[in-house]
């Protein structure tokens, strides 16, 4: 659960804004829409996937997403919570995520970083993301 502190009050509105991003995150994946995912990052973003495949550039993130994302296959559902935001400038954010795979035999847990830069528009894109799979002990 993501708890807000004296500092993050401050950041209300744009913590409000991050979380979007993560909810049309998790709704991208399960509906397995590469346009809408695409749509969150900026255009030089980095992405790490849990396996370790580094995508360097919209370009790059779009061929994969689009080759794994529609052909993905999990029962059950997928959900993302903001866990903790870290304003690391008043338009760059760490944002840990909690992310879980829920259903059947196939149940996993992930914990990605996501790096998101305000723009000037004020919507906040994903820009440095890595995606690291939970081991369980």
């Amino acid at each position: 659960m993501f708890h807000m502190n004296a500092e993050s009050t401050a950041y209300a509105a744009d913590i409000e804004a991050i979380k979007q991003v993560v909810a049309t995150v998790e709704h991208s994946q399960q509906h397995k829409d590469p346009d809408e995912f695409l749509a969150l990052f900026h255009p030089d973003a980095v992405w790490t996937t849990a396996h370790g495949k580094v995508l360097i550039g919209l370009d790059a993130i779009s061929e994969f997403t689009r080759k794994v994302l529609p052909a993905a296959h999990w029962d059950g559902e997928v959900s993302y919570e903001v866990v903790h935001v870290l304003f690391i400038r008043p338009d760059v954010a760490a944002v840990k995520v909690r992310q879980r795979y829920l259903g059947g035999t196939d149940e996993s847990e992930g914990a990605p970083l996501y790096v998101m830069s305000k723009q000037d528009d004020a919507r906040w894109l994903l820009t440095a993301c890595q995606n690291t799979g939970v081991v369980a002990d």
